[in-house]
């Protein structure tokens, strides 16, 4: 689905990442977002691991494996933007929604939401196509209660 990251992987033989897919872009925008303040928590990294868990049918040591290769394709992915134009161009509305609700439950999973985390969530939601009422709805759902 995302081929045009594959050139991005291209002249790193030794560490083969598979080929992306929505599924595995999401958990990299949702690593990106939990790195942008450059404080990677535990609280973070559990809850992308309970995300992938449930949106994905995985258990967690699957789920901790898929992160991890999120962690990767992350490090290797373009702009946050270019990323998620990708992301827009493969999965429905729904699925858009669902993924910035996502990143909402990330950026508050420290219980520290900060602007750098906010810059690249409204970055991401900008490039989804989702409008500001799409941005709020998604971050009452994702606020803990």
């Amino acid at each position: 689905m995302l081929s045009r990251i594959l050139d991005l992987f291209k002249g790193h033989p030794s560490d083969p990442l598979p080929e992306p897919d929505a599924k595995l872009a999401l958990g990299a925008l949702m690593v990106r977002v939990a790195k942008s303040d450059s404080d990677y928590q535990l609280a973070e990294i559990s809850r992308i691991d309970t995300l992938l868990a449930r949106m994905n049918g995985l258990g967690p040591v699957d789920a901790a494996k898929m992160r991890a290769t999120c962690e990767k394709i992350e490090a290797a992915a373009p702009s946050t933007r270019k990323f998620a134009l990708l992301i827009r161009e493969t999965v429905s509305f729904e699925a858009r929604i669902e993924a910035h609700e996502a990143l909402w439950q990330v950026m508050l999973a420290d219980g520290v939401p900060n602007e750098a985390e906010m810059a690249v969530v409204l970055q991401v939601r900008e490039a989804l196509g989702l409008t500001r009422a799409d941005c709020d709805a998604a971050k009452l759902r994702a606020s803990p209660l």
